[in-house]
C-alpha cells in the first residue's frame, strides 16, 4: 500500500491543475513568425490522453496490490502511531544494566557451544574502549592459539640446543621361556676312546653285594654311566630365565648440521614472538574499529529515532493545517509517506546496532549471554602528531610484520645448510657397559630305547656376566641420487620467495600507512565543514517549519530542509568516525607491542611521540 500511496501522490503532483497550459482563443490570428508565441505542451485532446493514461496506470496499480501478500494485521487507522518492533530487535537493543564484571569476562571453554538457556539469556553490560581491549587481549582465541605457536618454537629451540650434549640412555631386558625337547642317539658312544664310563660293558654288577668295595668284585658286565646306544632318547623339559641391564652413550663430536639447526630453530622462534606482537596490533585495530562502528551505531539510532519522533510532530502540524483548510490533503499524504520511509530507516539502525554489538563480542570472545555495549562517548583523537614522512621511517623501523618475514628467511637460509650438510662426514663417539645373568632348569625326564645324554641332563644352571664397550662411528652419505641436493635447492628458492615477500610487504605497509594518512587529514578537513553545515542545517529548519507554520512556505520545502539536517548530522558522525578509525589505522603501524607472550600488554589508545615514534 506505500507503493501504491506515493505512486498516487505523483500523479496527483503530475495531473495538478496549476501544471495544465493557458489555451488560446480560436478566433485569435497566428502571429508572424519572428512574434511567434510558444505552442502550449499539451492540448484539449492530448489531455484527455494523458488522463487515460493515468487511469491506466492505476488500474495497473490495483492489480500490483492485489498481488502482494495482504497484511497479517489490519492497518493502522491513527495515523500519528507507529508499528511495534520485533521483540527479538528490542531485547538486543536493550540498554546496558551496567558495567561489565570481571565475571561475565570469562571465555566459554573453547571445546564447548553455547546451550539454549544462555543463548536465551542475553544480558547487555557495558564497557570502555580500555576495557575492550585488555579483554580482547585476554580472550582472543587466535592470540592464545598464536601463543601456544611461540610455546612450540620455544620447545623446539630448547630440544636443538641439547644436541650439543651427549645422550645416555639406560636399557634392560628380561624373559622367560619353556620348552620339551627330545634328544636321540643315531650312533653309540661306545668307540669314542673315553674310557669304562663310555662302554656299554666298561662296569660289572657286583654279584656279592656283603663284600666290601675293596674287594675284587665279578658279576654280569654293565654300561657305564655315560654310554649312548644307537636309538637311544631321552625327552626333557627346560626352562629360562633371561635378564638384561646397562647404560649406553652416544655423542656427536662432529656434526656440521647442528649447528645450523639450532641457528634455525632460533630464528623460527623469533618469527613466532614477531607474528605474536602483529597480531597484538592487528587485533587493536580491529577491536577499535569494531567499537567506533558501534558507537556510530549508537549515535545513528539516536539521530533516526529523533527524525522519527520529528516527523511525528510534522505530521500532527499538517493534520491541523488541513482541518484549519490552510494546506490540500497532499502535505498529509507526503508527511505520512515520510514517516513511514524514516521508520525504516530506524529499524534497519536497530538491527545494524544489535550486529554491531554481536561483531564486537565476538572479537571478545564474550559468553554467549553478555553482549557489550559502549560506555564511552563519542570523541574525536587529536590530528595525527607526525607528519608522513617520518610516520613512513617509524612504521619500517623494527616493525614486527617485516621482521618476521626477515626471521622466516633466516630459518630457511639455515635449514639450506643443515640440509646440506647431511653429505658431510658425521663422528660419533658410543660407550656402553652392561651385564647378563641366565637361570637354567632342565627336568620332567624321559628315558627310552636305552637311555641317551645323561651328560647333559643338569636340573639347574646359572650363567652370569658383564661386558663394556667403546668406540667411534663415522657416517658419511656418499650418494643419494640427488635428495639432499634437492632439497637444499628447494629451501634456497622458498629463501627467495621470502625476500620478495619482504619487498611486497614494505609497499602494502606504506600503501596502508599513506591510505589512512590521506584520510585521516580528508575526515579532520570533513569534520569541520560538517560541523558548520549542521549548524547551517539546524537553522534552515527552525526558520523553515516557522514559516511553513505561518504560511509562508511549502511542505516540500520542508521535507528538504529535514533531509538536509538530518544528512547534516549523519555526514558529522561519519566524519568523526572517520578521524577515530584512520587515526587507529595509523596507530596500528607504529604501535610498540611486547614480543614475548609472558610480558603485560598496555592498550595504547594514543601514539607517544617521544618514546617510540620520533625519528
Amino acid at each position: 500500500m506505500a507503493l501504491r500511496q506515493r505512486i498516487v501522490m505523483i500523479s496527483a503532483l503530475l495531473t495538478a491543475p496549476a501544471l495544465a497550459a493557458p489555451t488560446i482563443p480560436a478566433t485569435q490570428a497566428p502571429a508572424p513568425l519572428s512574434n511567434a508565441v510558444p505552442r502550449p505542451l499539451i492540448g484539449s485532446g492530448e489531455t484527455e490522453l494523458l488522463e487515460r493514461s493515468w487511469r491506466k496506470l492505476d488500474a495497473e496499480l490495483r492489480a500490483l496490490d492485489q498481488l502482494l501478500p495482504a497484511e497479517p494485521e489490519p492497518a493502522v487507522r491513527d495515523v500519528l502511531s507507529t508499528p511495534e518492533l520485533p521483540s527479538n530487535l528490542l531485547r538486543v537493543n536493550q540498554p546496558p544494566q551496567g558495567p561489565i564484571q570481571p565475571e561475565q569476562t570469562a571465555p566459554a571453554p573453547s571445546l564447548d557451544l553455547p546451550t539454549p538457556q544462555q543463548l536465551e539469556a542475553t544480558g547487555v553490560a557495558s564497557l570502555s574502549l580500555e576495557q575492550a581491549l585488555a579483554i580482547a587481549f585476554a580472550n582472543s582465541a587466535s592470540l592464545q592459539a598464536q601463543r601456544e605457536q611461540v610455546a612450540a618454537a620455544l620447545a623446539t629451540f630448547q630440544a636443538a640446543m641439547g644436541t650439543y650434549w651427549p645422550t645416555i640412555s639406560a636399557y634392560a631386558a628380561g624373559g622367560y621361556s619353556r620348552s620339551r625337547s627330545t634328544e636321540t642317539s643315531l650312533q653309540a658312544n661306545d668307540n669314542l676312546g673315553f674310557g669304562p664310563l663310555f662302554s656299554s660293558t666298561g662296569l660289572l654288577t657286583p654279584a656279592n653285594p656283603a663284600l666290601p668295595p675293596t674287594q675284587p668284585q665279578t658279576g654280569t658286565p654293565t654300561a657305564g654311566a655315560f654310554y649312548a646306544p644307537e636309538g637311544g632318547w631321552v625327552k626333557s623339559t627346560s626352562g629360562s630365565t633371561d635378564a638384561e641391564g646397562g647404560l649406553q652413550l652416544n655423542y656427536a663430536l662432529l656434526d656440521f648440521a647442528r649447528t645450523p639447526t639450532v641457528k634455525a630453530a632460533r630464528a623460527s622462534l623469533e618469527q613466532q614472538r614477531n607474528t605474536y606482537a602483529n597480531q597484538l596490533r592487528s587485533l587493536q585495530l580491529q577491536v577499535s574499529k569494531a567499537y567506533y562502528q558501534l558507537q556510530q551505531q549508537d549515535q545513528l539510532v539516536r539521530v533516526y529515532d529523533a527524525n522519527v519522533r520529528n516527523d511525528l510532530v510534522l505530521l500532527q502540524d499538517s493534520l491541523d493545517l488541513k482541518q484549519a483548510g490552510l494546506v490540500p490533503r497532499l502535505d498529509v499524504l507526503r508527511r505520512q509517506a515520510i514517516q513511514a520511509s524514516d521508520e525504516e530507516t530506524l529499524i534497519q539502525a536497530l538491527a545494524d546496532r544489535a550486529v554491531a554489538r554481536r561483531q564486537l563480542g565476538v572479537l571478545l570472545n564474550l559468553p554467549p549471554q553478555v553482549t557489550p555495549s559502549a560506555s564511552d562517548p563519542i570523541a574525536v583523537q587529536p590530528r595525527w602528531p607526525l607528519d608522513l614522512e617520518q610516520s613512513l621511517l617509524a612504521a619500517y623501523r623494527g616493525n614486527p610484520e617485516l621482521e618476521a618475514i626477515l626471521a622466516t628467511r633466516q630459518a630457511l637460509s639455515q635449514q639450506k645448510q643443515a640440509t646440506a650438510a647431511g653429505l658431510l662426514p658425521k663422528l660419533s663417539l658410543f660407550a656402553n657397559a652392561g651385564g647378563t645373568s641366565n637361570l637354567s632348569s632342565l627336568g620332567n625326564f624321559e628315558l627310552g630305547g636305552g637311555g641317551c645324554c645323561g651328560s647333559t641332563g643338569l636340573p639347574l644352571t646359572s650363567t652370569n656376566g658383564w661386558d663394556w664397550s667403546v668406540g667411534l662411528t663415522m657416517t658419511w652419505l656418499l650418494f643419494d641420487a640427488g635428495n639432499t641436493a634437492g632439497q637444499a635447492r628447494a629451501l634456497a628458492k622458498r629463501e627467495a620467495a621470502a625476500a620478495q615477500q619482504y619487498a611486497a610487504t614494505r609497499n602494502d605497509i606504506r600503501l596502508r600507512l599513506e591510505q589512512a594518512f590521506f584520510n585521516h587529514e580528508a575526515s579532520l578537513a570533513k569534520l569541520s565543514s560538517a560541523r558548520r553545515g549542521v549548524a547551517a542545517a539546524l537553522e534552515a529548519f527552525r526558520d523553515v517549519r516557522l514559516r511553513y507554520l505561518t504560511g509562508l512556505s511549502s511542505e516540500l520545502d520542508v521535507s528538504i530542509t529535514q533531509d538536509r539536517l538530518i544528512n547534516s548530522l549523519v555526514q558529522r558522525l561519519n566524519a568523526t568516525v572517520g578521524v577515530n578509525v584512520t587515526y587507529a589505522q595509523l596507530l596500528r603501524e607504529l604501535l610498540p607491542m611486547p614480543r614475548d607472550p609472558n610480558q603485560p600488554i598496555q592498550p595504547q589508545l594514543q601514539l607517544q611521540v617521544s618514546s617510540s615514534a620520533t625519528p
